[in-house]
């Protein structure tokens, strides 16, 4: 057993639960993150996710369920157990979408708020800028940093008092496309060199899968999922999960076994299955050739959208369905060629949705 496997959870969440108007917000909400490691709280706007990062930050009371942070309890509904602790005992750094910064204080002083003063106190803040690539900042306002320079005071503002679980509420929602890449990749970067817990709230699959180490999928209330990126990507629970997390795309087929017969012929299957299916296939599963006398192909490129590292070809199957294939950026094959479209290794099926039968 390692050292991180025998310390208690950072956090643990279990049956979390909060009502807004005689409707559940969050439903019976499992979730735990383990000392050092980022987890992506991720599903789409109105399922929920902001207010459990609430919850646990002690923003929001809980109407049932308990919530412990690195073995303490902080919250917790049980009857004849009721307890609350306020936000700041918990231990807990906030990183707010709209960075949360006060206008009027320095760099450092928005840093060091709340932290006891004294000698401690600037040394905290020195180590946060420091941590953050901020260190020649101390003394400049909010309102003359780019986007990118204040969101990372407001990461060294949640770092500075070393708490033991750092939660990010859509921080990177305000950046443009170019910075918002760049600097997500060093805020992974720093928290990983603070080794710090941290949860990550956002709706952007893209974002989940680069930078955690773990994602729970969120929808309606509920956690559907949790896993690896890889896990997610490539095993996903359910149909809800599979078609939320990358690029998903569904042929209806009849499934006998390890195989199903779908409008690209049969496509082996991971586990068995049988009767009416949806078959799984992302757009880089497919295999495009070109179509020949012998070989006269089964659709039409209907469609090209060229990336420089890849391209996407939309196609048509004979039988009037549309796919997505995404391919390398050489191959040579352009809108109006025919060709023969197959399945690379094989695919996941569920049951198929009533009244689903199309591609996406």
């Amino acid at each position: 057993m390692t050292e991180t496997q025998m310390l208690p959870a950072a956090l643990a969440c279990r049956g979390l639960r909060k009502t807004f108007g005689g409707s559940p917000v969050v439903d019976g909400l499992d979730l735990e993150a383990q000392p050092g490691e980022l987890v992506a709280l991720l599903g789409p706007s109105g399922c929920g996710k902001t207010t459990c990062l609430r919850m646990i930050a002690g923003f929001e009371p809980i109407d049932a369920g308990r919530i412990t942070i690195g073995g303490r309890v902080v919250a917790d509904a049980a009857a004849g157990s009721r307890r609350a602790d306020p936000p700041e005992q918990r231990r807990v750094g906030m990183v707010f979408q709209d960075y949360a910064l006060f206008p009027h204080l320095s760099v450092a002083k928005n840093v060091g708020f709340g932290l006891k003063g004294g000698s401690q106190q600037a040394a905290a803040v020195h180590d946060a800028l420091a941590a953050v690539g901020l260190a020649g900042y101390a003394d400049r306002m909010p309102d003359a940093l780019s986007g990118g320079q204040q969101q990372r005071v407001a990461l060294a503002r949640a770092l500075a008092p070393r708490p033991d679980l750092v939660l990010l509420d859509e921080p990177f929602s305000n950046l443009d496309a170019e910075l918002r890449v760049a600097l997500r990749q060093e805020v992974r970067q720093i928290l990983r060199a603070a080794n710090a817990t941290a949860v990550l709230v956002t709706h952007d699959q893209e974002e989940a899968l680069s930078l955690a180490d773990r994602i729970a999928v969120m929808w309606g209330g509920k956690v559907l999922q949790q896993g690896s990126p890889e896990e997610l990507y490539l095993r996903p629970a359910n149909r809800t999960v599979a078609g939320f997390v990358g690029d998903a795309q569904f042929l209806p087929g009849e499934a006998t076994g390890r195989r199903a017969t779908t409008d690209l012929g049969e496509v082996p299957l991971h586990a068995p299955a049988t009767g009416t299916v949806d078959v799984m296939v992302r757009p880089e599963q497919l295999r495009l050739t070109p179509a020949t006398v012998e070989e006269p192909g089964n659709a039409v490129v209907v469609s090209r959208a060229f990336f420089g590292h890849d391209q996407l070809l939309t196609i048509a199957l004979l039988g009037g369905r549309t796919l997505r294939a995404r391919l390398g950026a050489y191959g040579g094959i352009r809108p109006g060629d025919r060709v023969t479209v197959s399945v690379r290794g094989a695919a996941l099926a569920f049951p198929q949705a009533e009244g689903t039968s199309s591609s996406r």
